[in-house]
């Protein structure tokens, strides 16, 4: 008899467990409430798409999107309001070429001996403040051509989980290329220094090159970078002449379309850089000395100039502190680009907004802007090449780069008119990434 009864007791004791479970499934959680809705106030807005201003500027933000643009736009109760005045409401800056997670440094050989003796873990802090730095001037998402020991991969890993603050990051890995060339290491004497290896980028063959294309996605590449042609700030290599074989790059190329990755070519040369289009790159970095008739042929097949105008423009100011071999390469390049950037302005070349940052001091970016217009460009045309530009090849654009609802609420503010001070770009009074302010003249 006692055991039945201890058994009855078991079983009315696990039958009123479930019941209390099934009642607390049925009994729906506390309602969180909503974050308070942000409204952005300006006097003027640039939505990004249609070129125009539009007047007065309202942006409304609720958590991470925009909900609406525009004086019609319905403001939420006890929504906060930031009023910035006589200023510009802008889509955040999108950079598609910045190396992020290496340091700017003046001092040539300094910065050869701090690469050098930094470990991985110590050069990430300085990513990191990098970002921060970027992010600061107005650059909610960025592509990172290229970093060592996969740095930049965790860096926007760390981003992602909230650990630091940054733009959003698209990043390489390693940039791909041949043995001496731009995207090999300075000729260390190799008992000295460790060749590089398919790992770190450098491969010879198409079979290798394809590896190393593996390699950098299987370790977090979102983007392929290659050095198509030979380098500015590199000792051991020809600046204009090509440093990969059609074989290998179509083996680079069709491996990382076929994993969904875009490719960009380093390519100051000419035939480089028309290797690299009829091989089926999505991008053209720098393209110093190309003429017209490949510019043409990038525009019949879509392939997207990224100029770097701004680090041509640092690297001529700098030449005299380079050694002989880069000066005499800074100078040649410098010379030839600005007559290709006009070509490529005549002939309708695709343009997307990238600075190669790292060469300069980062947090300079938006200098590109009004470098675009020195040379011709309108400058709604060049902030177009940030929110159109640079947002579609990127592959981002469909999250951002328009203030429009439902996008991302990825918003810059200047100071002024952008269209009658383009450098106004230079001077942000308000930054919001995803709808957190980080940056606010308060």
């Amino acid at each position: 008899m006692k055991h039945r009864i201890a058994a009855l007791s078991a079983a009315l004791f696990v039958a009123g467990a479930l019941t209390a479970v099934a009642v607390d499934a049925q009994t729906p959680a506390p309602a969180v409430a909503p974050a308070a809705a942000i409204v952005l106030k300006a006097a003027h807005l640039f939505d990004g798409r249609s070129g125009q201003l539009t007047e007065p500027g309202l942006v409304v933000v609720q958590g991470q999107r925009i909900t609406g643009i525009g004086a019609a736009a319905a403001i939420p109760a006890n929504a906060r309001v930031i009023d910035l005045g006589d200023a510009t409401l802008l889509p955040g800056f999108i950079d598609a070429h910045v190396h992020i997670a290496d340091d700017h440094d003046d001092n040539w050989a300094a910065g050869i001996y701090n690469s050098m003796l930094r470990f991985p873990a110590e050069q990430a802090f300085h990513a990191a403040h990098n970002a921060k730095v970027t992010l600061d001037a107005g650059f909610t998402t960025a592509r990172v051509v290229g970093a060592g020991d996969f740095v930049d991969v965790a860096l926007r890993n760390a981003i992602n989980d909230g650990l630091t603050p940054g733009p959003r990051l698209l990043v390489a890995g390693h940039a791909i290329g041949s043995t001496g060339g731009h995207c090999d290491s300075s000729p260390y004497p190799p008992t000295r220094v460790m060749p590089s290896t398919p790992l770190e980028g450098v491969c010879n063959g198409a079979e290798e090159c394809r590896q190393a294309t593996r390699l950098q996605m299987k370790y977090g590449a979102d983007v392929i970078k290659i050095c198509a042609s030979g380098g500015v700030l590199s000792e051991s290599d020809p600046v204009d002449v090509p440093q990969l074989t059609p074989d290998e790059l179509h083996a680079i190329i069709g491996e990382a379309h076929t994993w969904g990755r875009k490719v960009a070519a380093h390519a100051h040369g000419d035939l480089a850089a028309k290797l690299a289009i009829e091989a089926g790159v999505d991008s053209i970095e720098h393209g110093s000395f190309l003429k017209p008739a490949t510019l043409q042929l990038m525009k019949s097949k879509g392939v997207y100039l990224v100029p770097t105008r701004m680090t041509q423009v640092w690297v001529l100011q700098k030449a005299d502190t380079y050694p002989p071999k880069i000066a005499a390469k800074a100078r040649a390049a410098g010379a030839a680009h600005e007559a290709m950037f006009r070509n490529a302005l005549k002939i309708g070349v695709p343009i997307a907004f990238g600075t190669d940052a790292a060469v300069f001091p980062h947090g300079l970016n938006a200098q590109e802007f009004g470098d675009y217009v020195d040379l011709g460009m309108s400058p709604s045309a060049a902030l177009l090449t940030s929110s159109q530009g640079a947002a579609k090849l990127l592959g981002v654009d469909a999250e951002t780069g328009t203030l429009e609802a439902g996008k991302f609420a990825d918003v810059v503010a200047v100071p002024g008119n952008v269209l009658t001070n383009i450098r106004a770009t230079e001077k942000p009074v308000l930054v919001m990434k995803q709808g957190t302010v980080v940056r606010s003249p308060d």
